[in-house]
């Protein structure tokens, strides 16, 4: 779906990468993830088919396993995932912009050689541990504690609501040391005190895993502590990342939604005619694919800005927020045309909208980023 042309925008490159990854979702995922989001069940292997369509750290250098793309590739990716599934975009993000950009951005040239290829490959599943039980919208007040002991330190505390937690095989985990700083840890499964719970019993994000992540006295070697950061500027910068990443991805929800709803218009018969041909179906549809089409232009200068390091937080917190909620409002008018059918699993609207639900608030929930974009203009901070 491309009503202003945007493609001519994009490197015959792009037009490739974007080709690649829709045909790897419409051959390896949209035949079975009705399935796998209806038993609540990941796709088998899906990090390391990920990793063979090169979608882990596409944005970084090709010298640690990385695709050497730029920012637009990296979004068209994104926006191609979720065309599948959130749950398919999630996987790739997380593993991405939440655990290989820090390793990439904070970490030792030894951390970035052990780590970052297996990611990249997808032998590696990685998880991201910021939000606790008590501490959301305002994670610098999180009470994960890095403390001395010896040569090295003790880690407790919990994470939750974390992609992947259940199956990860590194987590990239941000504490409070004693010196009040934020720092970024590195976490391997299988050291002592240190455990996975699976978070079940959701409507959201089906085909992906979630759990929390629980420290308890967890031994950190000074080998495994992040070097080169030590304030929130870590973790803020992470989900910069991830933000952008959803901004893309949104659009590709929507556009699958919408893409249903048309065709469905145009082959549902009542009244002796297709609905399509009535003014109301025609508004909803009208609408859909206007605000699709703002919300491609918005990705698509923002990766021109992120592609020369101009693109601001709160620039990505519009981005982020305008299009989610595009997705979601796209996902329930659509739902709206085919009616009854619309809620059943032969059809995709009605998992994109429940995935979207949580789209909306993971990264930064949708008042928060109203709220970012508010300070940037005012100068005021409304937060405190």
């Amino acid at each position: 779906m491309d009503y202003y042309q945007i493609e001519e925008l994009w490197s015959a490159e792009h037009l490739l990468i974007r080709d690649s990854v829709r045909a790897f979702i419409k051959k390896d995922i949209l035949p079975d993830i009705d399935s796998y989001a209806q038993d609540h069940q990941e796709v088998p292997q899906l990090m390391k088919k990920l990793g063979t369509i090169g979608a882990l750290g596409p944005f970084l250098p090709e010298t640690y396993g990385g695709g050497g793309l730029d920012q637009l590739a990296y979004g068209l990716i994104m926006q191609e995932l979720e065309y599948g599934d959130s749950a398919i975009r999630s996987a790739a993000s997380v593993q991405s912009s939440l655990v290989m950009f820090p390793i990439f951005q904070y970490g030792s040239e030894e951390q970035k050689r052990k780590y970052l290829p297996l990611l990249a490959k997808g032998e590696y599943i990685g998880s991201f541990g910021l939000t606790e039980p008590n501490h959301g919208s305002d994670p610098a007040a999180m009470d994960t504690r890095l403390l001395v002991d010896g040569d090295g330190y003790r880690l407790s505390g919990s994470k939750m609501w974390i992609t992947n937690a259940p199956s990860c095989d590194i987590a990239v985990v941000w504490a409070r040391d004693e010196a009040h700083k934020i720092r970024g840890i590195i976490v391997e499964r299988g050291m002592e005190g240190f455990s996975t719970p699976e978070t079940l019993h959701k409507w959201s994000l089906r085909a992906s895993k979630t759990g929390e992540l629980v420290f308890d006295q967890v031994y950190i070697s000074k080998e495994q502590i992040l070097p080169a950061v030590q304030s929130m500027k870590g973790p803020l910068s992470c989900l910069n990342s991830a933000r952008y990443g959803i901004a893309w991805g949104a659009i590709g929800a929507a556009v699958d939604c919408y893409q249903t709803a048309l065709k469905y218009a145009q082959e549902r018969k009542q009244f002796g005619k297709a609905i399509a041909s009535f003014q109301l179906q025609q508004k909803k549809l009208a609408e859909m694919v206007t605000e699709i089409t703002k919300a491609q232009l918005l990705a698509w200068r923002l990766a021109m800005l992120k592609n020369e390091n101009k693109a601001t937080p709160a620039q990505i917190s519009m981005a982020k927020r305008n299009n989610v909620h595009m997705a979601l409002q796209v996902a329930r008018e659509a739902r709206q045309v085919l009616g009854a059918m619309g809620i059943v699993g032969d059809y995709s609207i009605m998992r994109h909208m429940m995935n979207l639900e949580s789209v909306i608030t993971y990264e930064g929930t949708h008042d928060i980023h109203l709220l970012i974009t508010g300070q940037d203009i005012t100068g005021f901070n409304a937060f405190n």
